[in-house]
């Protein structure tokens, strides 16, 4: 199988195309899954509201699958889908290879969105921040530690910026939405990238305040003047907090869109198991640089063979007609090619006992 490419013409047709074919592949599942059986999945933050919108409309599908997901960090979510303690795991940072090797079931992954991770701060009077692609890692590996830094002036002429500390606000569980955070800037600056580097568990400097899942950063900056944090995009939206406009390759400042965050995905290509490469997905030409995806991940080999089948009926809701769902909840799609060959992989792989 060949690397998957998003195409900027697939995002249009995400959900038109595959939902054919998609129905197609599984049409025997549908029957087999008519007796509710309920799933348990743990993990990213990043996809929790579409994830919330997701099983809540799944419920009322016929056949009806009954999905709990519990918001804990991608970290979590490895940790407990590794231990078997839940029915598929989720993360915005796919696992590893090595992590792969301690899953005794098997794993397959699912990319299921795409998002921007916005940068929000905390500067009554001070709207429309730039920070460019030299200064945001500056600010987040310790060098930048002032508001009215130079730098920071630079990038935003005329602006009357405060003599005031920056209060760093990142996440203090293991997260994926940090992982994106970081893999960005490491591709932004090499001292970050030797400094801080990409993970999921970053080490900061200096003692910033820390806040569990999307939701703590989001009420840590919003509490906090003179903070700055990161957290995707939707929890910016829900709680009314400030928003960076951020440099990209081409020099441009933006803002943290779905549209942006579609153009910064349009090249990025997937493996045959769906992963991608990291350092394209962070650097990307055009569009928000900020931008990540996340997947679940399921098992190939589940105990009942009920589960198995309800698992390949999530799956194949959430490529179909979850996908109609993604964009008007600030998230992209996952274009129609993807989605119809994930669906085949899932049918095909996802076995019961």
């Amino acid at each position: 199988m060949k690397n998957l490419l998003f195409k900027k013409t697939a995002f249009g047709r995400a959900v038109t195309t595959s939902v054919l074919g998609a129905t197609l592949a599984l049409g025997p599942v549908l029957t087999a899954t008519a007796q509710q059986v309920t799933l348990n999945g743990a993990g990213a933050t990043f996809p929790e509201p579409l994830y919330q919108r997701y099983f809540s409309e799944l419920r009322k599908a016929n056949p009806p699958v009954q999905v709990n997901y519990q918001g804990i960090g991608s970290g979590g979510g490895v940790k407990q889908f590794t231990a078997g303690s839940v029915d598929f795991g989720a993360s915005d940072n796919a696992m590893t290879d090595a992590e792969v090797k301690k899953v005794q079931r098997g794993v397959v992954f699912v990319p299921t969105a795409g998002g921007p991770v916005a940068v929000v701060y905390n500067l009554p009077g001070v709207n429309d921040l730039k920070l460019s692609r030299q200064t945001l890692p500056r600010i987040f590996d310790g060098q930048i530690t002032n508001w009215n830094d130079p730098a920071i002036a630079k990038d935003n002429p005329g602006v009357n910026l405060p003599n005031q500390p920056i209060r760093l606000a990142v996440r203090a569980d293991s997260s994926g939405t940090t992982f994106i955070f970081t893999n960005a800037l490491s591709q932004m600056d090499s001292y970050f990238k030797g400094r801080i580097g990409a993970n999921r568990a970053a080490n900061w400097p200096g003692k910033p305040l820390s806040g569990k899942g999307n939701p703590g950063v989001a009420q840590i900056v919003q509490r906090t003047r003179g903070s700055i944090g990161y957290v995707e995009s939707t929890y910016a939206e829900q709680n009314k907090l400030q928003t960076a406009l951020v440099q990209n390759r081409k020099g441009q400042f933006v803002p943290p869109t779905v549209a942006q965050a579609r153009q910064a995905l349009e090249n990025v290509k997937f493996n045959p198991d769906f992963r991608v490469d990291y350092a394209g997905l962070g650097n990307p030409a055009d569009g928000y640089p900020i931008t990540g995806l996340t997947w679940i991940m399921v098992y190939r080999n589940y105990p009942q063979q009920g589960k198995a089948n309800a698992v390949r009926r999530m799956v194949q809701w959430m490529m179909t007609d979850g996908q109609k769902l993604n964009e008007s909840l600030g998230y992209t799609s996952i274009p129609a090619g993807v989605t119809n060959q994930v669906v085949q992989t899932v049918n095909k792989s996802v076995q019961g006992q």
